[in-house]
């Protein structure tokens, strides 16, 4: 695996699992309290760091839900900027609880996988003392768009992931889901993005 520093180092803050407890505290109205794991799998290791992402109600850390693959690279036509892409997983529930029990990950390939069309995100990169900052984001008004069970679900996507001053990592979540109708935005991040706080650190598979 011969990858950027940057996306090595982007992918060292995403790998962890990360809670917004305090926020959900704060301001209980708009924000429910969540635990989000981002575990390292070894999957496009030729060019990418991959991760696969669930997350779940403090409160009900057994029913965990939206399960996805993020794989990052450099970007083909951005020279100072890197790509997300988003996969969906032709069967969830077979590896659904992988944030916690990466064992159920073991058997996951490229196969089963599949590529979302409009789900890749710009991500720009900001230096700074404390390291790198990156932020990803659609194109202007850009649509991640999938199915689930037959019914076209859209979200509009997007993050910010760095070390603070004080040296935690913090991650901002503007994930929103949009109703495809009306193109409002019905849940999610509706007041602003969700602050988590990495609470654990996971290595490269």
């Amino acid at each position: 695996m011969n990858l950027s520093p940057d996306v090595v180092a982007l992918g060292h803050l995403l790998a962890g699992a990360f809670e917004n407890g305090d926020q959900a505290r704060e301001e209980p109205a708009w924000y429910v309290p969540l635990r989000l794991w981002q575990r390292p799998i070894p999957l496009f290791r030729e060019d990418s760091w991959t991760l696969y992402l669930e997350q779940s109600n403090l409160l009900k850390l057994d029913q965990p839900y939206r399960p996805r693959v993020l794989r990052i690279t450099e970007h083909p036509s951005q020279p100072d900027a890197l790509l997300g892409r988003y996969y969906q997983l032709r069967d969830a529930a077979a590896v659904r609880g992988g944030g916690q029990d990466p064992e159920r990950l073991r058997s996951l390939c490229a196969d089963d996988l599949v590529d979302l069309p409009g789900c890749g995100l710009t991500i720009a990169i900001a230096r700074s003392p404390q390291g790198p900052y990156f932020q990803a984001s659609l194109p202007p008004e850009g649509r991640c768009c999938f199915t689930v069970e037959g019914s076209l679900r859209q979200v509009s996507l997007g993050f910010e992931v760095g070390t603070t001053a004080e040296g935690s990592v913090e991650f901002l979540s503007y994930d929103k889901g949009i109703d495809p109708e009306t193109g409002r935005a019905i849940w999610g991040a509706l007041m602003g993005p969700f602050r988590f706080c990495k609470v654990e650190s996971y290595s490269e598979p």
